[in-house]
């Protein structure tokens, strides 16, 4: 099981592969101001957030981001613990990727 931080670089190559799913564990309102094109919007305040993450395919591979990388670390772990076989968190988050001038989507 591959379950680790990665930088911005990595997470962009694993993008572009398309052969990841895409989640950003951000309030739907941060969402709408901008994420990640395809990313798919599971907030990690909602108090179903568990249940939804564990409803996804554990089979899939997986890249998570937030704002800054940290809802989105622990989202990381959850998901090893929930049985999932390969997920990424994307450091420094929603932040770091924009601050490498990498699309954003509203």
């Amino acid at each position: 099981m591959k379950h680790k931080d990665i930088d911005t670089k990595e997470f962009k190559k694993f993008f572009e592969e398309n052969s990841f799913v895409l989640l950003d564990v951000r309030t739907e309102e941060e969402f709408k101001l901008g994420h990640i094109k395809d990313a798919s919007n599971i907030d990690f305040y909602h108090g179903s957030f568990e249940a939804s993450i564990d409803e996804l395919d554990k089979r899939e591979r997986y890249l998570v981001y937030c704002r800054s990388g940290n809802r989105s670390r622990q989202t990381m772990f959850l998901m090893r613990d929930l049985g999932f076989d390969e997920v990424y968190n994307l450091e420094g988050g929603i932040i770091a990727w924009n601050d490498e001038g990498f699309e954003i989507h509203k």
